[in-house]
């Protein structure tokens, strides 16, 4: 049977340790929390007492909770009053030599059986571990942050930690109604060791200025459904404590992909280190303040950059799949003349049927008035002759992942659209530039990259090449927003933005599973509910198809020669045993 605690003690009460300390006091346990010093007391109540108090304020908790909650919590800067705590946790900045003093005090003070437990998130448990007389009753838990809000806990074992230890640990974390994960201590754990590789590729991205932060972190919210961008999460997270976590992750690890970009460190030393001193990737209105103000990095508004856009007033589509679909839905809802082409009379009805079926589904929801369904129908015009695209604005090309039949395709359009017409190709994957090169008009070719549902998704990449006019780019740029889509602009590289993130990160999901450090359901419940997002690796990964998923790391692996993006083993295994995801019954896991 688990123990039950009834005191215990926080060492450091920064935004992380008080927040750990209001868990322990809402759930009813005691909690001697502790300071340096009286002026740092003073600050780590200030941090429970303005947290708790906008709980009470929105109703989330009642004058009487929060009472309790404030009554179950002793101040201190003294190690002697820790000497009754069952269990202490300490959460101290991320620091080896700092922790490893800390834990070697409470060492000599608490009980033999207490718990002695580290909040770190990226250090060595063992090394801060073996700082005290008995390393057996050391273990991590590491909280997220806010620690009141995200369920998630790590419970890190170590190669000597007891099991009673760690179980205690985790009967605990489940009654503070929190969702714990026992792993081993491996540099960055589950949570870390996949969000920082993301992070730190983000950085790279924005580094090397292929394009802008506002681009970056829009299209990981918008393409993927993150709660943050990339740079807006480091900022918030700060850089000096992202440094710390990669630099301890590279030098235990040697993954080049955690080695730390040079910029983050530049940007620590010149005391950037994001919302904690008011400026980081972006400028906030004051120290610890959420609100980002303008700066010289902030874009302009459209127009702004004196480059004259060229008229769009009629769109052709071609392709007959999902995405065209959709895409003729989106310009045609936003006023525009439509022409589409597919490949027979039967597709040709298909795409009409599905457009009307979808906007009568808005209609039925209330998100479409009757006239303006009607007036969108009747902007269609489908064909299966490509001669139809003749005098079009811009065409726009959905048709199969397959280079030589695109570059077929847009061979056809050089010849028949007029002069001026802009081409654009929603391919994911492909160089656009090799599109480009088979047509008279390379500079009038650009990559317009929609994502599926096209009707619901906000996000569109706009993609430019070496030789793409900039005219054009302005153009799209502002075609996107008259169709209320979100253009994020970038070059020709591989996978664009949102794949060149995502897939890298899922990528070392799987190489963690067959590394057998963690199961498939503890990596999907340490991104959901530790970063927020909405889908676990796995859990996305059988939803896009494993298949898909292979294809563009292959892709990007080709592209960066970069080690760390070699497909998975795992993966490829998978691939090769027809277990494609959900479409094929099995992936990660088995659906009936």
């Amino acid at each position: 049977m688990s123990r039950e605690f009834s005191r215990v003690g926080v060492v450091g009460l920064g935004t992380m340790g008080a927040g750990i300390v209001e868990v322990f006091a809402r759930n009813g346990v005691d909690v001697v929390a502790m300071e340096v010093n009286d002026e740092g007391v003073e600050r780590g109540r200030g941090f429970l007492t303005k947290s708790t108090g906008r709980a009470l304020d929105r109703g989330k908790i009642t004058q009487e909770a929060y009472d309790a909650l404030h009554g179950h919590v002793t101040y201190t800067t003294s190690y002697d009053d820790m000497a009754e705590c069952e269990l202490v946790v300490e959460a101290v900045p991320e620091h080896l030599e700092l922790k490893k003093d800390i834990l070697g005090h409470l060492d000599k003070v608490v009980a033999p059986d207490a718990i002695l437990a580290t909040n770190t998130s990226s250090l060595p448990v063992t090394e801060i571990a073996v700082a005290t007389s008995n390393p057996k009753r050391v273990v991590g838990m590491h909280f997220f942050n806010p620690a009141p809000v995200l369920q998630f806990v790590e419970v890190i074992k170590t190669v000597v930690t007891e099991d009673g230890v760690f179980e205690d640990v985790k009967a605990l974390a489940e009654r503070l109604d929190k969702k714990p994960v026992v792993v081993g201590d491996k540099a960055g754990f589950i949570a870390n060791a996949l969000l920082f590789g993301y992070l730190n590729h983000a950085v790279s991205m924005y580094e090397s200025r292929y394009a802008t932060r506002e681009d970056i972190d829009a299209a990981m919210k918008l393409g993927c459904g993150y709660p943050m961008g990339p740079l807006a999460l480091m900022d918030l997270i700060g850089l000096d404590t992202a440094y710390e976590i990669l630099d301890t992750m590279y030098k235990q690890g040697r993954d080049r992909l955690h080695a730390p970009s040079p910029i983050i460190k530049q940007m620590v030393s010149a005391g950037l280190k994001g919302r904690k001193s008011g400026r980081g990737f972006y400028t906030y209105a004051g120290p610890s303040s959420p609100e980002v103000v303008a700066d010289a990095l902030t874009p302009g508004t459209a127009g702004e950059s004196g480059v004259a856009v060229r008229e769009v007033r009629t769109v052709g589509v071609v392709g007959s799949g999902t995405m065209a679909t959709g895409i003729v839905e989106v310009f045609a809802k936003a006023g525009f003349d439509v022409t589409y082409v597919t490949r027979s009379q039967a597709k040709v009805d298909g795409v009409r049927a599905g457009v009307e079926k979808s906007l009568e589904k808005a209609v039925q929801r209330g998100k479409l008035e009757a006239a303006d369904r009607d007036a969108a129908v009747g902007r269609l015009t489908g064909s299966t002759s490509l001669d139809v695209l003749a005098k079009v604005d811009l065409v726009v090309e959905a048709v199969v992942e397959d280079l030589a039949v695109k570059q077929a395709l847009f061979e056809n359009l050089d010849e028949i659209c007029r002069p001026g017409a802009i081409l654009a190709t929603t391919t994911s994957s492909l160089p656009v530039v090799d599109i480009a090169s088979v047509t008279g008009r390379p500079a009038d070719v650009i990559g317009m990259h929609f994502f599926n549902p096209a009707a619901v998704m906000r996000l569109v990449e706009v993609v430019h090449t070496i030789s793409t006019a900039p005219d054009v780019v302005a153009t799209v740029q502002d075609l996107c927003g008259r169709i209320e889509k979100q253009a994020v602009t970038c070059g020709d590289r591989s996978g664009f933005i949102v794949n060149a993130l995502l897939f890298p990160y899922l990528n070392d999901a799987v190489k963690m599973l067959s590394a057998n450090y963690a199961t498939a359901d503890d990596i999907d419940t340490a991104m959901k509910t530790g970063c927020g997002l909405p889908m676990g690796p796995f859990e996305l990964l059988d939803v896009v198809g494993l298949d898909v998923a292979l294809a563009i790391q292959r892709e990007l692996y080709l592209e960066f020669r970069e080690p760390g993006f070699a497909p998975a083993p795992l993966l490829e295994h998978l691939v090769t045993a027809g277990y494609l995801g959900r479409k094929t019954g099995r992936g990660f896991r088995t659906y009936s």
